[in-house]
């Protein structure tokens, strides 16, 4: 009788477990478990203040929870968090970009941070997939609030990281542009088998992004599953209605 082959599961980029965060004496975030395992597509949700940028703040090491564990692209934080951020990605509209260097000058910079010695062909990889040939040699000063986006996109995924973390990925893209991005992250997602954790106000983009969905209210979890099957849960058409129902019971009764 043949020996069967051995079962193998999937090796998670991200696990975090009991997760708890307060601030002056409020909780933000209150025992969270989250995994994701290479190529998972997952969309982190919840109306204003119910934890998320905690949430994504304590997974890129850049605060300690006051309990809980975090193990990220196979490194336990905050020891081994320089290990760890060399596999992983971060875009957010809030970081800045080196005003006085040009786009291509300012990826270059990126790509050597991120260890890659040989930077051209990522910087010309990056450019092309994002469509920034025309803003190549611009200063970042000069750029739009949405141009500076896509430059932070493109920045983050040099290295080809495991996990790309994205909070607010397209808020100040026009929907073209925010388009083009997602299907350029989609392509990363194929290619590398890349994991996106992708936090959004645009329910239609996680629903283009994402297939699974985590959903938070008041620091907690409260649905964890495909869009359709957290539509289900709270008894609405779409993902959109169970965000809203989330967020009016937060806010109680008026």
């Amino acid at each position: 009788m043949a020996r069967m082959r051995a079962m193998h599961p999937v090796p998670a980029v991200l696990r975090a477990q009991g997760l708890v965060k307060a601030f002056k004496g409020r909780v933000a975030v209150d025992q969270l478990d989250l995994t994701l395992a290479a190529g998972d597509r997952v969309g982190l949700l919840g109306p204003n203040g119910a934890g998320k940028t905690t949430t994504l703040l304590m997974i890129l090491g850049a605060i300690k929870p006051d309990s809980g564990t975090i193990d990220l692209a196979g490194h336990h934080l905050p020891h081994r968090r320089s290990k760890a951020m060399e596999q992983v990605g971060f875009v957010a509209g809030y970081l800045p970009l080196p005003e006085n260097l040009t786009v291509r000058e300012a990826l270059s910079l990126f790509a050597g941070f991120a260890g890659i010695r040989n930077p051209q062909p990522s910087v010309d990889r990056a450019i092309a997939e994002f469509g920034l040939e025309e803003l190549a040699d611009q200063r970042n000063q000069e750029l739009s609030s949405g141009q500076r986006t896509l430059v932070s996109i493109a920045k983050a995924t040099l290295h080809q990281p495991r996990l790309l973390v994205l909070d607010e990925p397209t808020a100040s893209l026009d929907p073209d542009i925010a388009g083009r991005v997602r299907s350029s992250l989609l392509d990363l997602h194929r290619r590398n088998n890349t994991a996106l954790l992708v936090t959004s106000h645009n329910m239609r983009e996680v629903e283009a992004l994402c297939e699974r969905v985590v959903l938070m209210s008041a620091g907690r979890i409260v649905a964890d599953g495909s869009p359709a099957e957290i539509a289900t849960q709270f008894d609405v058409d779409d993902l959109e209605g169970a965000f809203l129902k989330v967020a009016a019971d937060l806010r109680g009764p008026r």
